[in-house]
């Protein structure tokens, strides 16, 4: 079977060059194009040096104009560029998988809170399907545009997902979800704040209230409570506050999420609930035990994977419930997730590329 072409657009950035890693080992698709407007004509390796001497490190940077017709398009595109080129993208390209957040909110009014102007395609925006094949699996089988993830809403939305599927959630309480990054979730590009004496040994709220992946989160809730046959329609809505904070870690996102059941539960039926949601998944791991440093969910034995491991704790009272699911921004939260999305999405084995199962120590 001949392998899909693709290309990347916007080549130069971390979620660029993890995917062009995982390309270069991909057994059903190939990277044939890549862009950067700041090192045309350079070899990738140049900007991603771990790919020095293999067959995606050795592809050339190419104007974004001189892309030309392929299998696969992933944009890797600043916010709000995707949007304002997707006419010609898909005019190129039969698979489309934004890795920005354009196309990740179905829902205009939402959207324009979020991120402060009114969406330059609405008319796209009901086209993608959200790229979480752990809660859209079905949707993306077949599918033509798959939207990112946001990589602090990915981990939420995977800590969260039991619950809510379970009928457990109690939606008229607020949901807290505070997340630890890593610094790259800070991008490729260097500013005053990652100089490294500015960030070195730094624990730096930089969005306290109001972080946007929220948005996604309460999409997701409301989406997974209609499919799961489990919830009251008439319930309310959920509401999701977020934090984010920058610790000292390059890669990996520790979301730790705070709600409430509505009755009071056991850690039996936790364990039933996160094991019936999870069970057969690829890629999400149960973390809960009594021994041993990695008792929960670590960011850091995850760095270059795409598994996410889930856990919760439970108050005395059996009310509060602690939720936590770790990460690797990058991957699971990027483009570890586009890519298996793309697996879904043409029917290969899911697994395709992703296999790489993390570092330790």
């Amino acid at each position: 079977m001949a392998k899909l072409s693709c290309a990347i657009v916007g080549g130069t950035g971390y979620t660029g060059g993890e995917l062009l890693r995982l390309l270069n080992a991909h057994p059903y698709a190939e990277v044939t194009q890549i862009t950067s407007r700041s090192r045309m004509g350079e070899y990738a390796h140049t900007a991603h040096p771990n790919l020095r001497n293999t067959i995606a490190g050795n592809l050339q940077f190419a104007r974004p104009e001189d892309v030309t017709s392929s299998d696969v398009t992933f944009l890797c595109l600043p916010h709000g560029e995707a949007s304002l080129q997707i006419d010609r993208w898909a005019g190129l390209s039969g698979t489309i998988i934004d890795l920005s957040a354009d196309f990740r909110l179905r829902d205009p009014k939402a959207y324009a809170r979020w991120y402060g102007g009114a969406h330059p395609a609405p008319q796209w925006m009901n086209k993608f399907v959200y790229g979480l094949p752990e809660m859209t699996r079905k949707q993306l089988a077949g599918a033509h545009y798959a939207s990112g993830v946001g990589c602090n809403a990915t981990a939420t939305n995977l800590a969260l997902m039991p619950l809510v599927k379970a009928g457990l959630l109690d939606t008229s309480k607020p949901i807290i979800s505070d997340t630890k990054v890593g610094s790259s979730e800070a991008g490729a590009v260097a500013s005053d704040a990652s100089h490294h004496p500015e960030r070195s040994g730094a624990v730096r709220s930089y969005a306290p209230a109001g972080h946007r992946h929220a948005a996604e989160v309460e999409q997701m809730i409301a989406t997974a409570r209609s499919s799961s046959g489990t919830v009251d329609a008439n319930a309310p809505q959920a509401t999701v506050y977020m934090s984010a904070t920058s610790i000292e870690m390059v890669r990996g996102v520790l979301a730790t999420v705070h709600c409430f059941t509505k009755e009071p539960v056991q850690e039996k039926t936790l364990w039933k609930a996160f094991r019936d949601c999870y069970k057969g998944e690829p890629f999400v791991r149960i973390v809960k035990t009594n021994t041993g440093i990695f008792r929960a969910p670590e960011p850091k034995i995850l760095a270059g994977s795409n598994w996410a491991d889930v856990g919760f704790a439970i108050s005395d009272d059996g009310r509060k419930v602690t939720l936590l699911c770790a990460i690797d921004n990058l991957m699971k939260g990027a483009a570890g997730s586009a890519v298996q999305c793309l697996n879904v999405m043409h029917g290969f084995d899911e697994r395709a590329g992703l296999e790489f199962p993390g570092l330790h120590p």
